[in-house]
């Protein structure tokens, strides 16, 4: 068996940050659709999520392919998540170019007042309804333009985000071993022009799944990054083999992880437990509260500072760290709520019945270098052998549709004048 962790990792099918899952493998293809005659002569660009992916795992546990794509290639040396530093919000906020106050996918769950509704990224009815969701995501920026686009379970890729789908996709499932993934990927760049994708995305959950289970120190973990290096060392081969001139390669990650103190968990203030006050939406590393009655927001808010410890702060949402772009000005929906409670680095907040694994992430990435994410890229358009200063993961919307030559066809938070460092 090539990959014989995929099969070890599949035993624990649920964990904190694990996507929806259908059962239904079967691919999605769009009928009707071809590259127009400009699209076939456009450049290629595969875009790679490793979830939950370090910026220090490579060294560490010795990707010698993800190792050496960085040393050819260009990196980043800070690729800044959005606030707060999650799976959903993140990966939607790299597809769309929006932070996550700003596309409404402000949490993995959260609460619409609008609609008296949630949404949990989790059921399959929301997150392939695009109704919830702002922003055109990039497979819909190419679509739109005559190109052709694929995506292998990035977040929301077989929803109607944006109004467009790829023209090939997959139901989100963990069920296909990274061969299969790399063969699939590789299938699709084989095609003939007229039907062959020139902008790909996809996805590996199994880093994320490991350090959440295991802690980031784990022999778990370095078998899911080995894994996942391997996986794209095949990739290229594969990529190689086609003949592809004008492909770009580009590896992200939505955020990194951190081991966290799963054994001395601050409780939730009793006053938050009280029926019919408030809704609360715990994530363990942010605690937002949703007050029903504007009266009692202040009233609440002082009581929370008053009793609260030296482990957590207690914000406003109005008076929230304007770098992370999570203020209720920033709330184009209203779903983020009136207070916030923020652990201190390596606490979580810990509900009655709730359980705590040894890996997390969410916190500020501007204090938790944890947070960090991962940027490499390698391709024509691109420098080589060069490390970049820094850029926020909005910036890579502008940048991938750059490449592509793509017109932006909607305002984002996404500036290319961050990210353009990487070009030639």
């Amino acid at each position: 068996m090539r990959y014989p962790y995929f099969l070890f990792l599949f035993l624990f099918s649920i964990s904190t940050s694990s996507l929806y899952s259908q059962k239904d493998t079967a691919q999605v293809v769009v009928p009707g659709r071809i590259n127009s005659l400009e699209a076939q002569k456009a450049p290629y660009v595969v875009l790679i999520s490793v979830d939950g992916l370090r910026p220090d795992y490579l060294e560490r546990f010795g990707a010698k392919h993800l190792l050496a794509l960085k040393k050819s290639g260009v990196s980043s040396r800070r690729f800044l998540p959005s606030y707060p530093s999650i799976t959903g919000p993140n990966h939607y906020a790299m597809i769309t170019g929006l932070y996550p106050s700003h596309s409404g996918f402000v949490d993995n769950h959260f609460y619409d007042r609008e609609r008296e509704d949630s949404f949990a990224m989790s059921k399959a009815e929301k997150i392939t309804d695009g109704t919830w969701l702002k922003g055109l995501p990039l497979w819909g920026l190419a679509e739109r333009q005559g190109m052709l686009s694929a995506s292998l379970f990035w977040v929301a890729s077989n929803g109607t985000a944006g109004g467009t789908r790829p023209t090939y996709y997959y139901p989100y499932h963990e069920e296909f071993s990274a061969e299969k993934r790399v063969d699939i990927a590789a299938d699709w760049l084989g095609l003939p022009e007229e039907k062959r994708p020139h902008f790909i995305s996809m996805y590996f959950f199994e880093v994320d799944k490991a350090g959440h289970l295991y802690g980031t120190s784990s022999k778990e973990v370095r078998e899911a990054v080995l894994m996942v290096d391997k996986a794209v060392g095949d990739l290229q081969k594969r990529i190689d083999s086609l003949g592809l001139k004008d492909l770009h390669l580009i590896l992200v990650s939505d955020h990194g992880m951190t081991d966290v103190e799963v054994d001395t968990p601050l409780e939730i203030p009793a006053v938050l437990r009280q029926e019919g006050k408030v809704k609360i939406y715990n994530s363990q590393t942010l605690l937002r509260v949703m007050v029903h009655n504007p009266k009692d927001v202040q009233p609440l808010y002082r009581k929370l500072k008053k009793e609260k410890t030296s482990h957590y702060k207690v914000y406003l949402a109005s008076r929230f760290p304007k770098r992370l772009q999570y203020r209720s000005a920033d709330d184009a929906f209203d779903r983020m709520g009136e207070i916030f409670l923020v652990p201190s680095h390596p606490k979580i907040f810990l509900g009655p019945g709730d359980k705590a694994t040894p890996g997390k992430h969410g916190y500020d990435p501007y204090k938790v270098k944890d947070m960090h994410s991962v940027f490499i890229a390698k391709g024509p358009r691109l420098k080589n052998n060069k490390t970049v200063r820094g850029m926020k993961n909005v910036d890579l919307y502008p940048l991938v549709a750059e490449i592509l030559g793509l017109e932006m066809l909607s305002p984002t938070d996404g500036r290319l004048r961050r990210s353009k460092a990487a070009l030639r």
